[in-house]
């Protein structure tokens, strides 16, 4: 037995907040009849649960990390016509949104979910998930522009939570940082050196929520492993769902098929070449 609204969320219908308010607007029936008591707990396996009328049919969650490339925008679609993040993404066996937002021309760890719970969850502040990026910037920052940094930058949307700085070069022309910070303000990693008068050249993103690419090329995504599932959920308080097991292995086993017709298709052309057809 679980609760309605955790229910609805896990379903894609809405994040548990405003599964809520579906609840409670009466908007919700179960077996028939109309629900607006928050905490009711259902058997899914058993009840038949509907908004609007329409069954609603439980997904199977799942979380994929994407390696952004530069020119995409993160968001579902785009009115300027632009690629959007979902391209890359079309291979996930289930509908999936991105887990907050990599700025067009940022690369690096992108989180997609079909769990509205998680992504509130992650991107709410009071959680604090964590995100590291690589930033290759133009001159060479002072001790006092890193303690700043570390401090706080006062930015024209209020001064920014303190920062985790790593200088992994330092030259006139061109230095090279990690920052860890918790916020997700817009562009606000690239507003945090400008306001120390140093443009940002490149901009990574090489983790969020303890979640790395681990090899992942640009364009490319996987599944979460089962160590990763179950840290992300807990790092955000949440109980753990679980863990779609079968659809991982399906996606593992696609990627060796595909490997293998590549590389065939690889020796055939290799064949052709060398018989001059």
């Amino acid at each position: 037995m679980e609760r309605l609204q955790k229910v609805l969320a896990q379903a894609g219908i809405a994040s548990r907040r405003k599964s809520e308010e579906l609840i409670t607007s009466g908007r919700v029936s179960i077996d028939g009849e109309p629900c607006t008591t928050l905490g009711t707990r259902v058997d899914t396996t058993k009840s038949r649960i509907e908004v609007d009328g329409v069954e609603i049919t439980r997904q199977r969650l799942v979380c994929v990390v994407l390696h952004k490339p530069t020119s995409y925008v993160s968001t579902t679609s785009d009115p300027e016509g632009r690629r959007t993040v979902m391209d890359l993404v079309d291979g996930v066996p289930v509908r999936v949104h991105p887990i907050g937002r990599l700025d067009y021309d940022t690369t690096g760890v992108l989180l997609f979910t079909n769990d509205g719970d998680l992504t509130n969850h992650l991107l709410h502040p009071r959680h604090e998930s964590k995100k590291t990026y690589r930033v290759t910037i133009i001159g060479m920052p002072e001790k006092d522009d890193i303690e700043r940094l570390k401090k706080g930058i006062l930015l024209e949307d209020g001064v920014t939570s303190p920062a985790t700085v790593r200088v992994l070069r330092n030259h006139p022309a061109e230095s090279v940082l990690d920052l860890v910070i918790h916020e997700g303000r817009n562009r606000q990693v690239r507003r945090m050196f400008e306001a120390l008068g140093y443009p940002v050249k490149r901009l990574k993103r090489t983790e969020f929520a303890g979640i790395q690419l681990n090899g992942l090329r640009v364009g490319e995504w996987r599944m979460l492993s089962k160590e990763e599932w179950d840290r992300l959920y807990r790092s955000v308080n949440l109980e753990v769902p679980p863990y779609p097991e079968d659809l991982v292995h399906s996606f593992k086993r696609e990627q060796i098929r595909e490997k293998r017709e590549a590389e065939s298709d690889g020796v055939h052309r290799r064949i052709r070449r060398r018989s001059g057809k």
